[in-house]
């Protein structure tokens, strides 16, 4: 009993030790977590969030005044990869603060890259937050550093 209660304090302290840093991108309506030495720029209110060695991005774009409805959403998304997947690919849930949250996941045969994407939508309000990675760079710690970066955007309003 010892031993496993040793060996369990000893993993949870080591996830701990090893644990990526990271600083707070934040702007007035939202807030993300970014891994240390990674950068960031805003171009117009789109901001990209991306490793130094630039194998991949996280793109934030928001849109206030976007008379987008509902309905066409789902189809919105898969237009941006020009995607011959079915609507019902798309997840949609109900979301804090009366959002609508959108989840799609695409690879670009083509261009060998994972998109990743969460759309949050209230009346004319539209986040949209995306992942896209190199296919040889999609694995162990780079896809869990734009996964835990991706899941850490949050909504302020």
């Amino acid at each position: 009993m010892m031993k496993k209660i040793i060996l369990a304090f000893a993993l949870v302290s080591g996830s701990l030790f090893f644990a990526q840093k990271t600083g707070v991108y934040d702007s007035p309506n939202y807030s993300i977590n970014v891994p240390e030495g990674w950068k960031s720029t805003n171009d117009s209110d789109i901001v990209n969030i991306f490793p130094t060695n630039e194998i991949g991005a996280i793109t934030i774009s928001e849109y206030h005044d976007l008379n987008l409805p509902k309905e066409e959403m789902k189809k919105f998304i898969l237009a941006l990869y020009k995607s011959q997947d079915s609507e019902n690919k798309v997840k949609e849930n109900k979301s804090k603060k009366g959002y609508t949250e959108y989840f799609y996941e695409y690879f670009d045969e083509k261009e060998k890259l994972f998109w990743v994407t969460k759309a949050f939508q209230k009346e004319k309000i539209l986040y949209l937050v995306t992942i896209n990675c190199g296919q040889k760079f999609w694995n162990g710690n780079y896809m869990t550093l734009f996964n835990e970066t991706f899941n850490s955007f949050k909504i302020k309003k």
